[in-house]
């Protein structure tokens, strides 16, 4: 009768102090440096989505490595995820709309001469090992 006594008085007093602690926890840090913040540090990020972020996919990467440079700028997922790449690298400033643009293409070019590769503008293998993409 002790044991189980001691058992919920320990119970008891084990969730009063993770409750307690649990409110000293800042509920709302991020990982993103570079997203804005308010004077404590508080993350203020909405998810975003972009347009091909639902566009369909191939199931598995294994089955982008079959496809040429020239089929996969038909793909609208691809050549979203790869905007999203030359736009967090800095080479790309437009839309994120999945379409394989002029500009899609001067960003290649400029991610090219600044990896000291052959600049085509065009998807190569090279560009995409560059991107870290299949």
């Amino acid at each position: 009768m002790k044991l189980l006594r001691s058992v919920v008085v320990a119970l008891l007093l084990g969730s009063s102090a993770v409750s307690a602690f649990a409110f000293e926890i800042p509920v709302a840090r991020g990982r993103d440096p570079l997203a804005p913040r308010d004077e404590w540090g508080l993350l203020h990020q909405m998810p975003t989505l972009n347009q091909t972020d639902l566009e369909p996919r191939e199931r598995w990467r294994l089955f982008y490595y079959s496809k040429s440079g020239r089929k996969l700028t038909e793909d609208r997922a691809y050549i979203g995820s790869m905007q999203v790449s030359l736009t967090r690298l800095g080479y790309y400033c437009g839309p994120i709309d999945g379409i394989f643009s002029p500009e899609v293409s001067d960003a290649i070019a400029r991610m090219q001469k600044g990896h000291a590769m052959r600049v085509t503008g065009t998807i190569t293998v090279a560009v995409r090992r560059a991107l870290h993409m299949p």
